[in-house]
Order: C-alpha cells, then structure tokens, then sequence
C-alpha cells in the first residue's frame, strides 16, 4: 500500500511502506514546478526522500488524539498504530492543503444539509461515539486534537457535511460538558486578541437546541473564483518532528516537547521580523489571559511556495475560572511555568534564551496587557451579543482582567528570591483543558 498525498489535482507524494514504517517520496513533477510548497518544514523539496522518523510524527499529528481518536479506531475497526489506515478512512479533509489517498470510485465534492437546529443537536449529542461523523456516507475527514469538533462549510448561511472530498470552510466546536461556559469562555479570549491586533481566526456562536457552540471560520481555506482553496499549513510539533504526545514543554512520554525557544528558534530560520514579534505577542497573551493549554499543536504555520508565515492564532481559552485546571503553562517562561509567578527576570530570561532583547521583550509585557484591558470591555460586549450569548462572561472577563494585570505589574520587578517552580509535571487532580 502506497497512499498518494495530493494538493487538489497535483500529486505531491507518495507514502512509501518499504521501510516497515512510513517514507515519503516526493513525485519530480511537483519538486519542479512553480508553485510547489514542502509537505513541512521537516521535508524539504531539495531532497527527494524522506525517512520514517521525519514521517511518522508528522503524520501521527493528522489525527486527533484522546478519546476521540479511541472512538475513531472503534467506529473504523482499525488499531490506533495504524497510520495509513486511519488516514485511508478520513485524508480527504485533513488540517492544510494535502490530501491523502486516491479519489474513491464515483466521489465528487458535494454537501449534505444539515436541515435543522434538531438535527445538529443530534450530530453533536453524537460526536463523542461518532468523531468526525465515520461512517457517514462519502464522509472522509479528520482533524487533531483531544477536543469533539466538526468539520462543516457553510453554504448560503447554512451549514452543511462536506461529502465526497469538498473541502470544509468551518469548524464547529460544541460546548464542553465538563468546562461550563467553554464556549463563550473560548469567544471572548478569540474576540480579545483580534481586537488586540493579534491575526486570529474569526468566530462566532450558535445554538442548537439545549447545546451551543463555537463556529470557526478556517484560516487555512479561501475562496478563489467561486470555489475553496486549501492553504497549507502545519502545526509546531510537526515542524519540529515532535509526536502530538510531547507538545507540552514538560511531559511525561519521555520525548521533550517544544520549548518557546524552539519554536522562535523555527520562526528565525524560516520567517520574518514581523513573524518573530508576532509570537512574542502571542506568548505573552496567553500569558497574561491565563491560557495555560498554549501548546506546540496550538500554533501552526502558513507554508506557500518559497516562503513561511506564522498562522492566525486559534484555540484561545482561558483557565482561570475553572478548579482543577493545571497553572502551569504550556511552555515556560524564563523557567517559570504558573503565570501568577512569572515576573520581570523571567521575561528577560526568556528574551536571552530565544534571542530578543530582554528589556524591550518587558516593555511588550507592558503595551500588551494593557492593550488587553483596554479591548477587553468592548470584546465581552462584542461576545454577548452573539447567539449563544453567555451567563458566564463576567467571571470569565474578571478573571482575565484580574490576571493581566498582575502579570503587568509583576513585569515591573523581579519578584521574591525564592527559587523558582521546578518543571514538574501538573498534581494528579489538575489537568489541561485540551482546547
């Protein structure tokens, strides 16, 4: 089995199996041509071939992870080590511009309607047996991450199932049982950065029935001449040859995840200035709203033929107001993980360690957090105003403010002389939000 990997009529690769893992071959044609853009970072097109250990943490961050991907291989019949079975079932609408596998026999792109609010409340109530709708007929699509969510296009105000390889232009993520308020929680943090100056990819709310949830317009699909265009992208733990179990700094798997200085350290290779002020920006937002679920897999780049950009920032939440809910950030700052401890020397620390300079990376810390209390009044606004509306706002808007400006004011001083937190992993009755 050699499944093809094409960006929309243009074979782009092969996934080879020789090997007894994973290879991929770039086919001479799309190596040559124009317009051709790396499968990732990890695969440049000067060479040709590339091995199992480049290959199979890329593709192992294709597929979502948790409980959805344990529903996934149920509802597939398929283990949950086999890669190229789980993408032979679901590559026809992944995360970027690639595609895995051959068109089936008789598959044309086409929609199915969703017709009515009861019948998406049954699609949600169903989503955590039924990940990504498998089984659907001519349903093929799949997206990362421990959280339910939907691929869906929006057609004429409606939304609808992508069937037959189209390509989905939304995702919906309905409300978290187990985190209250997630959706307008999520809403408010997306509403905040872009309002911020953040790039962010643009939300609103919905309602169906007794669920609510968070409609996403996809940053990686434009419209192009009356049809959508995927753009490519991927995830930093993908650009980094990182398997989706080690994006946090400090995880148990035995692999290190990626560290800030990682990812800036990809920025720098690959990007512009702009790129590298832009996730500072990012770092320090998630910082200061408490958005400790900032991972490696919740940053991505925009990958284009001969150039890179850092993506619009998604998968924004805040963790204050929720118990249990681990402090400690995704990565650290300057060696310091709990956001309420995180001062001046942290932030210089930082700055050396990803190569910007200390004082000015301080003074971000200042113009950001207050550019968060400033926009964050009109941004709860903004959110309330949507169709899922939103009773828990005010906590959550408290506790962000409250935040922001004690990782303000903290930026100021260097704080107390105690050692600072070891990087050890969160208690048993913390956990992470998986946003």
């Amino acid at each position: 089995m050699s499944p093809p990997i094409f960006a929309d009529q243009d074979m782009v690769a092969e996934i080879l199996t020789d090997q007894g893992a994973p290879s991929i071959r770039y086919e001479d044609a799309w190596r040559g041509g124009a317009h051709a853009f790396p499968i990732s970072l990890t695969m440049p097109l000067e060479r040709a071939e590339h091995a199992p250990e480049i290959v199979v943490p890329w593709l192992m961050n294709l597929l979502p992870e948790g409980e959805p991907l344990r529903a996934m291989t149920r509802a597939i019949g398929v283990a949950q080590d086999d890669l190229l079975g789980l993408l032979a079932e679901t590559g026809r609408d992944l995360a970027g511009a690639l595609t895995i596998g051959r068109p089936r026999p008789g598959e044309s792109p086409a929609f199915l309607p969703i017709e009515t609010d009861a019948d998406l409340e049954r699609i949600l109530d169903e989503l955590p047996s039924r990940p990504f709708l498998i089984g659907e007929e001519g349903v093929s699509m799949s997206l990362a991450g421990a959280q339910d969510k939907l691929p869906l296009i929006l057609v004429e105000g409606r939304l609808a199932i992508p069937t037959g390889g189209a390509s989905s232009t939304h995702i919906l993520k309905p409300s978290n049982p187990r985190l209250p308020g997630s959706v307008e929680n999520e809403a408010l943090c997306m509403v905040l950065a872009r309002r911020c100056g953040l790039p962010v990819a643009e939300v609103t709310t919905g309602v169906a029935g007794a669920r609510s949830y968070l409609l996403v317009k996809r940053y990686d699909r434009v419209e192009m001449g009356g049809r959508t265009v995927r753009l490519h992208q991927e995830d930093f733990c993908q650009a980094l040859g990182r398997p989706p179990v080690a994006k946090y700094q400090h995880n148990g798997s035995g692999v290190p995840g990626p560290s800030l200085a990682d990812m800036f350290g990809v920025v720098r290779q690959h990007m512009t200035a702009r790129d590298i002020n832009r996730l500072l920006d990012a770092a320090i937002f998630n910082v200061a709203i408490g958005n400790v679920d900032s991972h490696a897999k919740n940053y991505s780049i925009l990958l284009r033929s001969g150039r890179a950009d850092l993506a619009p920032l998604y998968d924004l939440m805040s963790g204050l107001d929720w118990p249990n809910i681990t402090p400690n950030h995704a990565q650290d700052i300057g060696g310091q993980r709990r956001g309420r401890h995180i001062y001046g020397r942290h932030w210089r620390r930082m700055a050396e360690e990803t190569g910007l300079a200390g004082p000015a990376a301080v003074r971000r810390v200042r113009a950001v957090v207050d550019r968060i209390l400033r926009e964050l009044p009109p941004a709860f606004q903004e959110v309330a105003e949507m169709p899922a509306g939103g009773e828990r706002l005010p906590r959550f808007a408290e506790a962000i403010a409250e935040r922001a400006r004690l990782v303000g004011d903290h930026s100021a001083v260097d704080g107390p002389v105690e050692p600072d937190l070891p990087p050890a992993a969160p208690a048993p009755s913390a956990s992470h939000y998986e946003g």
